[in-house]
């Protein structure tokens, strides 16, 4: 299974702005969050990107996109019906060829020499089935993200086979569906925000928004595709920082600083700024 294609979302009505932030990345230099995204998809080997935007927002992805806006197809959300309608606007552009899905409010930061979204198409044309990223997360941070539940089936790699999948269950609802086994007391997979999915997935989401009008949940098409065909969850070398957050932005770029070329300059003025503060 060869993934040649990558689908970014950023339609959403709190997510439109986002990509457009600027932040410094771990070489120093000034880039917009959709920029840095890009890139993490480029370092994958993909270069055939979709970004799926809301109308009228073109122009202003094309500027923030810099030198990549040439190689990008925007795909416009004509209706705001969820992220789930957000991927099925995409339909055409995926064609009936797997591909990499990222949101557009993330950003990803690999502890490994492998860029994270590297890592995961790896895998998923490795094992030749979709592949979701999950990272183990406090129980506190559930309101965000969906969780799965699975059985892990290779230590080494940290992959698990998915059987359930959950959109953003409360803590108890989480310890009693998608307990697993080996991670940490009031800890649970939870979505990182990239996937490796295969054409099922679109013929899923076809066939639901066929059934339905209105919004359709992606964690249910997910959990369908779960019972249909081998779908795996891989705990990747590395972090997602969720700009979408309070404070997530402010997070992401302490995350880029601190692990780039100007570490030691960031950490100084955070010292700084604590010995004012106690100080006081």
């Amino acid at each position: 299974m060869e993934i040649r294609k990558a689908l970014i979302t950023a339609a959403g009505k709190t997510q439109r702005t986002l990509p457009l932030q600027s932040l410094v990345d771990r070489d120093g230099i000034t880039k917009t969050a959709l920029a840095i995204i890009v890139e993490e998809v480029l370092g994958a080997g993909i270069e055939n990107i979709g970004v799926v935007i809301s109308p009228g927002d073109e122009p202003a992805y094309r500027l923030a996109a810099g030198s990549h806006a040439a190689r990008l197809t925007f795909i416009q959300q004509t209706e705001p019906l969820g992220y789930a309608h957000a991927i099925y606007s995409a339909t055409a552009f995926c064609g009936d060829d797997p591909f990499l899905l990222l949101v557009g409010d993330h950003l990803y930061l690999s502890a490994a020499a492998k860029g994270c979204a590297q890592q995961l198409v790896e895998l998923a044309q490795a094992e030749k089935c979709s592949v979701s990223a999950v990272e183990s997360t406090h129980e506190s941070q559930l309101p965000y993200y969906g969780a799965v539940g699975g059985a892990l089936v290779d230590a080494a790699r940290r992959l698990y086979q998915i059987d359930t999948v959950l959109e953003k269950p409360t803590p108890t609802e989480a310890e009693q569906k998608i307990d697993v086994p080996g991670l940490r007391a009031g800890y649970y997979l939870c979505f990182f925000g990239m996937h490796v999915l295969t054409p099922s997935v679109q013929r899923l989401l076809g066939a639901a928004f066929a059934k339905k009008a209105g919004v359709v949940n992606f964690r249910a098409v997910l959990s369908e595709l779960a019972a249909q065909e081998r779908y795996l969850a891989a705990e990747l070398d590395g972090r997602r920082y969720d700009f979408g957050v309070k404070y997530g932005l402010l997070t992401a770029q302490l995350a880029l600083a601190l692990n780039g070329t100007d570490r030691d300059e960031v950490l100084r003025g955070i010292v700084e700024l604590m010995a004012a503060k106690i100080a006081k």
